[in-house]
C-alpha cells in the first residue's frame, strides 16, 4: 500500500512541471524589467545585484589598452534616475581606462535593441563597438548595474569584439539588471519587494 501511495505522489510529481505553462517572451521580459520611479526604489532593486569580484589578473592593463579601438555609448532620457545613476559610473571608468562615453539618441537605441533582438524596455541601455565600426555593437547593460559589474562587461564586450568566441562571452558577462526609468506618468509596473 505504501509503494503504491508513493508511486502515485511520484507520478504526480512528474507531471506537475508539464502542466506548468511556460511563460510568453513578454511576460519573461516584464518580468525581468524593474521600472523605477524613485532613488529608494532604484538602491532596493540595485541591492538585490550580484556584484562581481573576480577578475583576471590583467584586467586592468587589457582594458587601458582596448579604450583607444571602442566607445562606450549610452541611451538616456530627461528626468530617468537609473539613467543619472549609470552615467557617471561609465564616464568614471572611461576616465580610469581610456574609453570614451557618449549619449546616444532615444530612436537610434531603439533600433540597435532590435537590431540584436532585445525588447525594448526603456532607458538606459548601454553597448560597446568599434570606434570605427558602427555596426559591430554589444549590449553591456539593461538597466543601471555596479562598476564592477559593468567594468567586466566592458572587458568581455571588447573580448568578443576582437576574437573571443560570442557564446563565451555572454556566459561571463554579468547579467543585465533591467533597472530603468519608469515612463512619464506611468506608474511602477512592478514594486520593489524587500
Amino acid at each position: 500500500m505504501k509503494a503504491r501511495a508513493l508511486l502515485s505522489l511520484l507520478c504526480v510529481g512528474l507531471a506537475l512541471p508539464a502542466l506548468a505553462q511556460s511563460p510568453s517572451r513578454e511576460q519573461a521580459a516584464r518580468a525581468a524589467i524593474h521600472p523605477v520611479a524613485s532613488a529608494a526604489e532604484m538602491n532596493v532593486w540595485l541591492a538585490r545585484v550580484p556584484v562581481t569580484r573576480s577578475f583576471p589578473p590583467n584586467f586592468a592593463e587589457e582594458l587601458r589598452g582596448a579604450g583607444g579601438a571602442f566607445i562606450v555609448e549610452m541611451s538616456t532620457a530627461p528626468g530617468c534616475l537609473p539613467c543619472a545613476d549609470l552615467w557617471p559610473k561609465l564616464q568614471d571608468l572611461g576616465r580610469r581606462y581610456g574609453w570614451r562615453v557618449r549619449a546616444l539618441g532615444a530612436d537610434e537605441a531603439m533600433l540597435r535593441s532590435g537590431r540584436v533582438g532585445l525588447p525594448w524596455v526603456g532607458h538606459p541601455v548601454a553597448w560597446v563597438r568599434p570606434v570605427k565600426d558602427a555596426n559591430r555593437i554589444i549590449p553591456i547593460a539593461v538597466g543601471t548595474d555596479h562598476s564592477p559589474n559593468l567594468a567586466r562587461n566592458l572587458y568581455l564586450s571588447a573580448k568578443m569584439l576582437t576574437g573571443v568566441k560570442p557564446a563565451v562571452g555572454v556566459r561571463a558577462l554579468s547579467k543585465f539588471t533591467g533597472i530603468v526609468g519608469n515612463s512619464p506618468g506611468a506608474p511602477s509596473q512592478r514594486s520593489a519587494k524587500p
